[in-house]
């Protein structure tokens, strides 16, 4: 095995997210903690190479563990993997003499280059801030990933699944991955429509290159009290979008996926949640290699309340299309 790893959060589910990524990439995770006094502790008692550290912890916050640590151990590293993108956290996190700031919807991009950066003595800084000044002062980022997150807006149903079929019909005939989350009636038209244009769909669902999930049942993973998780969501769609990236065809595979899941949470009044999930979905896009469409069904005039919702689900994609 590799580096040892000391792995602090207080998610248990972000906690197995990452422990699977660092055994993937043969790391040896000696130790977990969820609090800041825990942390502190087995950072004295294990020594790791490495602790991948959260900003918001209990008892201690990740910048006090930090400060902990290193005065214990002053050449300790200390990679602080944080859902908080402001620019002054991430300063006082590096302030502390850690090695790096990765965003926790960067991880699964970030991860790796950040540890190795690192354990080389270097100091890394997630890609999020690579137009900042900070992050010209603190580090050397990486180049942002392809980001294609774009959205249809449609008068109509039979103009909404029109554009799943076009979009899905370019996707799979160039031999990528389809992930298709609507309505059941929805995804029933939908197959009756790409079948009709010829596309062999038996095949593609055969080899695993077609997959049709329910818009409600997708939500339930996500949501919690009514609003979308962060570590569910991270969890949930990169596990799905793996297996369909296995069944992509190509040397460089990619999945293309299209769905409703944030015009469902829109339609049912819940319209910060649709926004907040397609952030996360514009997050997932930047991390990456992934195509994404979402579909709404609008009225061409909205009023006033409903018209500043639109601008803000707009601001969260690569391109808007209206029809």
């Amino acid at each position: 095995m590799g580096f040892r790893v000391l792995l602090v959060d207080d998610h248990e589910s972000w906690r197995r997210y990452v422990s699977a990524a660092l055994r993937k990439l043969q790391y040896q995770v000696v130790g977990e903690a969820v609090d800041g006094l825990e942390a502190v502790q087995k950072a004295e008692t294990l020594n790791p190479d490495l602790t991948v550290l959260d900003i918001g912890l209990p008892t201690l916050n990740g910048i006090q563990v930090a400060r902990r640590i290193r005065a214990h151990t002053p050449d300790a590293k200390i990679l602080f993997v944080s859902g908080h993108r402001s620019h002054d956290i991430a300063e006082a996190a590096l302030g502390t003499g850690a090695g790096g700031y990765v965003l926790k919807a960067d991880a699964g991009l970030e991860l790796r280059p950040a540890i190795e950066a690192i354990m080389k003595g270097q100091r890394y800084v997630s890609a999020a801030f690579a137009d900042s000044t900070f992050a010209r002062v603190t580090g050397e980022p990486i180049a942002k990933a392809p980001r294609r997150h774009e959205v249809q807006f449609c008068p109509d149903e039979a103009s909404l699944l029109n554009a799943y079929a076009a979009f899905t019909e370019s996707a799979l005939t160039a031999g990528t991955a389809v992930i298709v989350v609507s309505t059941s009636a929805r995804r029933d038209s939908l197959r009756q429509k790409l079948q009709a244009r010829g596309l062999n769909l038996e095949l593609a669902i055969e080899e695993g290159r077609y997959q049709s999930l329910d818009a409600a049942d997708a939500l339930s993973a996500v949501m919690v009290n009514g609003w979308p998780d962060e570590t569910r969501f991270w969890t949930c769609t990169t596990t799905l979008f793996e297996i369909a990236a296995k069944a992509s065809k190509g040397a460089s595979p990619r999945v293309a996926a299209c769905g409703d899941c944030a015009p469902k949470l829109w339609r049912e009044g819940k319209a910060a949640a649709a926004v907040r999930l397609e952030h996360l979905w514009d997050e997932f896009t930047r991390v990456h290699d992934v195509d994404v469409l979402c579909g709404y069904s609008v009225e061409l005039s909205l009023p006033d309340h409903e018209g500043r919702i639109f601008q803000q689900i707009c601001a969260e994609h690569s391109a808007v299309h209206p029809r």
